[in-house]
């Protein structure tokens, strides 16, 4: 992303709908997956550390680490997440970990940005220990590219198959995958397509309350459904959740 784009990450990732809705579903899946209280967890492309800081809300045991291609975002994830978290400058392509370092691996609108994308996931797949879990987001259709998209340096979106072959390819055995955003995705449509300016860069911003309450009351049943079981056949991202091979539990949702 641009270099203006993790400082307005930075202002908003920890009020703003969109966040608070994908962390909550990646703390979703986690926890469905039964990682472990004390497990080591990796946010793979981490910003700012808006996901860090709200997941180790939840579960204080999980040792994170994160790590960022910007040194900007390096810094300010450094400052907002503490001493205790290890935070490094580097690519999803090359992870500065050894084999079968951790018991998860986070990776939210990251993968879209880099050009070997099947690289970052088979990266993913190394440090992952025997039976660990895996959760990716990225942005949805090709045919949805925008303004925010040539802000936030987007590569590609990608379909739902796109991302379960990525993960098959990269070994993981075990998959389940979902859109979301679902509700919201008219508005998102046409704000983009209909309603766009000249004066538009990204969607990272602060939006007046009663816009972002009408955003949050849109993807509660989108939360509410998944937790069920369901799953959404439209929306702005594709989430996808895989397990490497050697644990007692599968995948479910």
């Amino acid at each position: 992303m641009n270099t203006d784009e993790y400082l307005k990450l930075a202002e908003v990732e920890d009020r703003m709908w969109y966040f608070k809705s994908l962390h909550g579903h990646v703390a979703r899946e986690l926890a469905k997956a039964g990682v472990k209280a004390d497990a080591a967890v990796l946010d793979a492309g981490c910003g700012t550390g808006g996901m860090i800081l709200r997941l180790r809300e939840a579960q204080s045991g999980w040792k994170w680490s994160g790590i960022d291609f910007m040194p900007i975002a390096c810094e300010l994830a450094r400052t907002r997440c503490g001493a205790g978290t290890d935070i490094r400058e580097a690519s999803v392509t090359a992870l500065p970990f050894a084999d079968a370092s951790f018991d998860a691996v986070v990776s939210a609108d990251v993968i879209c940005q880099v050009d070997d994308a099947d690289v970052a996931v088979k990266e993913f797949f190394r440090v992952l220990k025997p039976g660990g879990v895996v959760v990716i987001n990225v942005p949805a259709y090709m045919w949805m590219w925008s303004y925010h998209d040539d802000s936030c340096q987007t590569k590609h979106r990608y379909t739902r198959p796109e991302v379960e072959a990525l993960m098959t390819a990269a070994g993981f055995g075990e998959r389940w995958s979902t859109h979301l955003n679902a509700l919201p995705f008219p508005l998102l449509w046409a704000k983009r397509k209909l309603l766009r300016s000249d004066k538009d860069t990204s969607d990272m911003k602060e939006y007046p309350a009663v816009v972002d309450l009408g955003f949050r009351a849109l993807v509660a049943p989108e939360h509410a459904w998944l937790k069920l079981g369901g799953r959404w056949a439209w929306g702005t991202s594709v989430f996808a959740v895989g397990r490497k091979a050697g644990a007692a539990r599968k995948v479910e949702s």
